[in-house]
């Protein structure tokens, strides 16, 4: 065979295998969505604070409560208004975090076109965030706004990207980038590389979208004081724990895919200076790679961190394959194993033989959903307030929200609180019901462990967690 006609069938048949897996990964998600059966801690938390935005006008918790909001106040309003007609908010947040995983991969694959790239080649890149998000996340069709806002910021790239963008694109863009940050608060990594490659190549731009980016994120602030009657900042920094030891495993877990992907995009940055778009995607990559590397050692952090770096490194994909196009078949080959296979290395340490069988396709997580129900039916038995680690369950038990157990938690451990008043809490045997994931290592502190001990019996345990009751 050619070389010519090697480089003209590797890429079709890596986009359609890559096409056919992700497929499969989205329908198993789409056969899971409705069930009440937790995906993340995180889901329970967005619930309930969608719902005070719904029923109480805001989603932020008095001082005194032991519930914690550190986000940005959009998206509770958005899932919120969404959960109010369907009649589940953990179901809306699923579905609208689908939606916009769908979106931003759909503008991943126009940003390329945009670039000059290929149908073929915008696929490949559109498939190679796809893939990495669903074989190293847990993200795609879970209640939680990350992606919601990345959907938003990619419509901001798209607007700069346009030939020849006026004024009005540019200030559109910066609004867009402006609503990402209000959705999820760690979304200033596109924004930034934008600023820093408008003002390389387009300084009049580069003023216009600088400028309107401040006006808007200061009007966005002062509306937040204006309403809410606090301070937006001082409500995102919220106490946390750091350890060196959570940053190297969480970096190195990343770099398994990102590292070859990385190299890419340094050759093609060294091949193809005069590219504006590979110093774009470059910048967004270098920014997205060193800004999410830097959460890594924060207690809680998640893969989502690394959002910004996994998009602009799928970008890479599309625009190294087609820059280097004309190279031949050595080249192309060399791309797709850079990006290929540390995908197939993520499917293959994922694996699992139930994926072989009948019932992880046509019964998905009916053993999780009938433990599930059965925890959540127990909560709802309990009359009185329960406490949860996992909010969804007490929040499909139809239980107030009590406790944030996580940043209560950290609270405690990095004395921003005293856990007095919860103490007395646990020991007036206020809760019904108690479920934790674990009662160790403990989430609350040695002292509170030692009143929880005094006060409360273990009903059962099981893959849920661990359900106590007073004594």
């Amino acid at each position: 065979m050619s070389a010519r006609a090697a480089a003209a069938w590797m890429l079709p048949v890596a986009v359609a295998v890559s096409a056919v897996g992700c497929a499969l990964g989205l329908i198993r998600i789409l056969s899971t969505i409705g069930l009440m059966v937790p995906f993340d801690p995180n889901e329970g938390w967005n619930a309930y604070h969608a719902t005070a935005a719904m029923a109480a006008g805001s989603p932020y918790p008095s001082p005194q409560s032991f519930m914690t909001n550190n986000y940005p106040p959009l998206s509770f309003y958005i899932v919120g208004a969404f959960g109010r007609a369907i009649g589940d908010m953990i179901v809306a947040g699923r579905l609208g975090s689908l939606a916009a995983f769908l979106a931003a991969a759909a503008a991943i694959a126009a940003a390329l076109r945009l670039m000059a790239c290929s149908t073929i080649q915008t696929a490949s890149g559109a498939l190679v965030f796809a893939a990495c998000l669903l074989l190293n996340s847990d993200y795609v069709g879970m209640d939680d706004p990350q992606l919601l806002g990345h959907a938003v910021a990619m419509g901001g790239l798209l607007l700069v990207l346009r030939q020849r963008p006026g004024a009005p694109a540019i200030a559109a863009a910066a609004l867009l980038f402006t609503f990402a940050f209000f959705i999820k608060h760690n979304l200033i990594v596109l924004p930034f590389a934008v600023t820093v490659w408008l003002a390389l190549y387009d300084r009049r731009n580069a003023s216009i979208f600088a400028a309107a980016g401040a006006a808007f994120l200061i009007a966005g602030l002062l509306l937040f004081r204006l309403v809410f009657g606090f301070d937006l900042l001082g409500v995102l920094h919220s106490a946390r724990t750091f350890a060196f030891h959570d940053l190297a495993v969480n970096l190195w877990s990343w770099l398994i895919w990102g590292a070859l992907p990385l190299a890419v995009t340094t050759f093609l940055l060294a091949t193809r200076r005069d590219d504006k778009f590979v110093v774009l995607c470059a910048l967004y990559a270098a920014i997205g790679f060193v800004v999410g590397a830097s959460y890594f050692g924060g207690a809680g952090i998640d893969v989502n961190a690394m959002f910004d770096a996994d998009i602009a490194l799928a970008l890479v994909a599309g625009l190294a394959l087609n820059r280097s196009s004309q190279r031949g078949a050595m080249y192309t080959g060399a791309i797709l194993a850079a990006f290929l296979l540390p995908l197939t290395f993520g499917l293959w340490s994922n694996f699992s033989s139930e994926w072989l069988g009948r019932d992880y396709w046509f019964h998905p997580m009916h053993d999780e959903a009938v433990l599930a129900n059965h925890d959540i039916a127990f909560l709802r038995a309990r009359s009185g307030p329960a406490l949860c680690e996992t909010l969804a369950y007490c929040y499909w038990a139809g239980k107030a929200a009590e406790v944030d157990v996580f940043n209560a938690g950290q609270q405690f451990a990095t004395y921003s609180r005293s856990d007095d008043a919860l103490m007395q809490m646990i020991s007036a045997q206020r809760f019904a019901a108690i479920q934790l994931d674990t009662l160790s290592p403990f989430a609350l502190g040695d002292r509170i462990h030692l009143v929880l001990d005094r006060a409360y019996r273990v009903d059962h345990t099981n893959d849920d967690g661990v359900f106590l009751i007073p004594r």
